[in-house]
C-alpha cells in the first residue's frame, strides 16, 4: 500500500512538531540573535516579555509544512526501500531486514524529497519580530527581495538534509534491530529508543549546515548580508570561531530524542492501525 507511508508520516510529523516547537523556537532565536547568552537566559527572556505563547508564536503554519514534508519524508523513504530492497515492509518486519546501505541510501532520497518540496521561507513569527504571520512574512519577502527571498538557504538545506536523512533512518533501524528479539514487531520501547537515537545523530551530523541555513535565511531580513553558503561559513568561522557552527546543538539534542522518539512511535502504530488485515 504505497500511499499509507506517507498518510502515517503526514499525521506523526504533525504530533512531533507540536511536541517540539517550543524548543525550536529558543533553537532559531539562539542561532539568529547574538543578544540571547544562552539557552535559559532566551526561555527567561521569551517567558518575561511574550509569555507561554510565545514559544508556540507561529506554530500553526509549520505544523501544516511540516506534516506535508514528513509525509513526503517517511512516503519517500518507506517506496525507496521497498523498491531497492525489492520486498515489502511486512516482509522487512518478520525476519528479512534491509541492508545498510539500501536504508542509507532509500534514506538520502527522502531528504532529496523533502528539500524539493519544503518551503525555504523559514518559520515565520519565530526568527524575530518582523513577521506578524505566515501571508504578511510572504508579502515582505516577495516585496524586499522578490521570488529569491523565498529560496534564501536553500543549498544549506540541501547539504544539510540529504546526507542527514540517509543517517536519520539508519541507527532508528539498527537500533530496533537490537532491541527486538529476533522474528518480533518492535515495541514501544523498542521504538521510542530507536527514535530517539536517530534524531540525537542526526542533529549532532546537521546541526553546522542547520546554523549557516538559519543565517541565511535570516541575511537581509535585520540579520547579517551574506553573499552564499561559503561566504556565510568563511564569516562565521572568521569572526565568531569553530563553537558558532554548534549552536544549538545542546538544545537540538535534547528537543531531537523525545519529538522524534514520539515521531516515530505514532508513525509506527499508524501503520500497524492502517495496515491491520480487515475483520471478517
Amino acid at each position: 500500500m504505497p500511499f499509507v507511508e506517507f498518510i502515517a508520516g503526514c499525521i506523526s510529523g504533525a504530533v512531533g512538531l507540536a511536541f517540539g516547537h517550543p524548543m525550536d523556537t529558543v533553537k532559531v532565536r539562539l542561532q539568529t540573535q547574538a543578544k540571547f547568552k544562552g539557552i535559559f537566559d532566551c526561555v527567561a527572556r521569551t517567558y518575561t516579555r511574550e509569555g507561554i505563547p510565545g514559544f508556540f508564536k507561529g506554530m500553526a503554519f509549520p505544523v501544516l509544512i511540516t506534516g506535508i514534508s514528513n509525509a513526503a519524508v517517511f512516503g519517500s523513504y518507506s517506496n525507496a526501500l521497498d523498491y531497492l530492497t525489492q520486498s515489502q515492509r511486512s516482509d522487512r518486519s518478520q525476519g528479512h531486514p534491509a541492508c545498510a546501505s539500501a536504508v542509507f541510501a532509500a534514506g538520502c532520497f527522502s531528504g532529496l524529497v523533502q528539500v524539493r518540496l519544503q518551503s525555504q521561507m523559514g518559520r515565520p513569527g519565530i526568527g524575530g519580530d518582523q513577521y506578524r504571520g505566515p501571508a504578511h512574512c510572504v508579502t515582505l519577502i516577495l516585496r524586499e527581495d522578490g521570488p529569491r527571498g523565498l529560496f534564501r538557504g536553500g543549498w544549506a538545506l540541501a547539504l544539510r538534509d540529504v546526507p542527514c536523512y540517509g543517517l536519520y533512518f539508519l541507527p532508528y533501524e539498527i537500533s530496533c534491530r537490537i532491541l527486538t528479539e529476533e522474528g518480533q514487531q518492535p515495541g514501544t520501547f523498542a521504538v521510542m529508543m530507536a527514535g530517539g537515537v536517530a534524531g540525537v545523530v542526526t542533529w549532532a551530523c546537521a546541526t553546522p549546515m542547520d546554523v549557516v541555513k538559519a543565517r541565511l535565511q535570516m541575511s537581509g531580513a535585520g540579520g547579517r548580508v551574506y553573499q552564499g553558503v561559503l561566504h556565510c561559513m568563511s564569516m562565521s568561522l572568521k569572526e565568531e570561531g569553530i563553537r558558532v557552527f554548534f549552536n544549538g546543538l545542546l538544545l537540538n539534542s535534547l528537543r531531537a530524542f523525545p519529538v522524534n522518539a514520539i515521531t516515530f512511535l505514532a508513525f509506527e502504530n499508524l501503520m500497524r492501525f492502517l495496515t491491520r488485515p480487515a475483520e471478517i
